[in-house]
């Protein structure tokens, strides 16, 4: 039974590091980011800052899953 949940936090642990690789790359480098990619929508609505934030939210939280799913695979083996 202990395979299983360790093959299950891998699983999640593997989601999780794709997803933060993912979701850092999709930040801002020098102001840029993702306002940076539909410039010209984004000027007309003011949901650039809405956006940076909630992906901030995004990729701390799969910075968190990915930090315990660390710690849950190091424990279990």
């Amino acid at each position: 039974m202990g395979s299983l949940w360790l093959n299950i936090i891998f699983i999640i642990h593997i989601i999780a590091s794709l997803a933060v690789i993912l979701l850092i790359l999709l930040h801002s480098g020098k102001g840029g980011g993702i306002s940076g990619l539909f410039s010209g929508m984004m000027e007309t609505f003011d949901g650039a800052g809405i956006v940076e934030k909630n992906l901030d939210r995004v990729t701390i939280i799969s910075c968190v899953v990915f930090g315990i799913t660390s710690i849950l695979l190091f424990m279990l083996q």
